[in-house]
């Protein structure tokens, strides 16, 4: 199935573009630049090629009212006109937003663009789905855009103090759902103008900035990973994670415990259980290479040199961290990041990896990619 994303390479975007390329035999990517909609051939050879459109590009932030209305109805109608222009039959997802019932003019923006592929399908005998979107978080979020837990994220991870301009519950959804309930739309082909995507949860301004308050004092001041009772704490903190800045942070040096014995070194403090494992490497040999989507994983050199690179999916830039024995470190690894560890040494490199669930072949969350 050949499908293309406008506003690939924004939040939901990014994170769907790339979970689609989790499936290479069912799913084929089509190549969206933003650029497109200000040339309409090359915005029709892009619809030409595609099955299924996901029309996520919109603008939600800006100073004028006006402008983000005018632009978001403009971006839907060259899309409109790409798609008449090439009597093109694709599945067309379009994201609205809850918005659509607050006086404002993004909401209205969103809802009267929803509406204008919903007569489009109408009139060409297209297929449309129309998706209403509570508020979406995870990681990768821009902050002062995106949401409020990327700008409490950012903040926190950078030495700035949040502020909570109005508190109250707010329904949220984390991308990687929303991205699966994305795909069940597609894969059915649901035929509906109006698909309410309800929340995960509710959840006060307030108490998540406490939880995050608490992530950065356990792990980023401590190294600890917190207790995670609910898959909403298992988001929240992936999504924390992803706004470290990982030169300044990593690696971490363990405090060590001498005499005349030897030496001891406590690996990790957590809350929740996980796998525990320990490796040998001899000079020369690469182990990883690989990523995961919601797994939280530590890598710890006790002994010999080390190398740990890591590049997040999609991106070229590549991130190196040296370590050595002879002052145990260790690396965390952000989800979406491929990654690896190599001997540089002329020993046998000793490694503690440390991961929260315990290996599951029918489940393992491990796709391969070099870094």
């Amino acid at each position: 199935m050949k499908i293309g994303i406008t506003g690939q390479n924004g939040f939901v975007g990014s994170h769907l573009y790339n979970t689609l390329g989790l499936f290479p035999d069912e799913f084929e990517r089509i190549e969206f630049r933003k650029e497109f909609f200000e040339d309409q051939e090359a915005l029709e050879t892009f619809v030409r090629q595609c099955e299924v459109i996901v029309h996520l590009a919109a603008m939600n932030r800006h100073e004028s009212e006006g402008f983000i209305y005018e632009t978001n109805i403009t971006l839907a109608n060259r899309l409109i006109m790409a798609l008449e222009h090439t009597d093109s039959k694709a599945h067309i997802v379009f994201s609205s937003s809850s918005q659509e019932e607050k006086d404002n003019l993004y909401g209205k923006s969103k809802k009267e663009g929803r509406v204008l592929f919903k007569y489009w399908a109408e009139r060409k005998g297209g297929t449309f789905t129309g998706l209403i979107i509570p508020n979406v978080f995870g990681p990768f979020g821009k902050p002062n855009y995106n949401s409020f837990i990327a700008t409490f994220c950012h903040k926190l991870t950078h030495n700035q103090e949040p502020e909570i301009q109005q508190d109250g519950e707010v329904g949220l959804i984390y991308v990687g759902e929303l991205v699966q309930k994305i795909l069940q739309n597609i894969r059915i082909r649901n035929n509906e103008a109006e698909v309410l995507i309800h929340p995960s949860g509710y959840f006060k301004v307030s108490e998540i900035l406490a939880q995050l308050n608490l992530y950065k004092k356990l792990y980023l001041e401590k190294g600890e990973i917190p207790a995670l009772r609910t898959e909403f704490d298992y988001q929240l903190f992936n999504t924390f994670r992803s706004y470290i800045d990982l030169e300044s942070h990593f690696p971490v040096n363990f405090k060590q415990h001498t005499d005349d014995r030897g030496a001891f070194v406590e690996i990790i403090r957590l809350g929740i259980g996980g796998q525990c494992s320990f490796s040998t490497t001899v000079p020369g040999i690469t182990r990883g290479n690989h990523f995961h989507t919601r797994k939280i994983e530590r890598f710890a050199v006790i002994r010999g040199k080390a190398l740990i690179q890591m590049r997040k999916v999609n991106t070229a830039e590549v991130f190196n961290f040296y370590l050595d024995g002879q002052e145990p470190a260790y690396v965390d690894m952000p989800i979406w990041y491929t990654h690896n560890i190599k001997n540089i040494g002329e020993e046998d490199l000793y490694t503690i990896f440390w991961i929260n669930e315990a290996y599951n072949p029918d489940d393992a969350d491990t796709y391969f990619e070099s870094v």
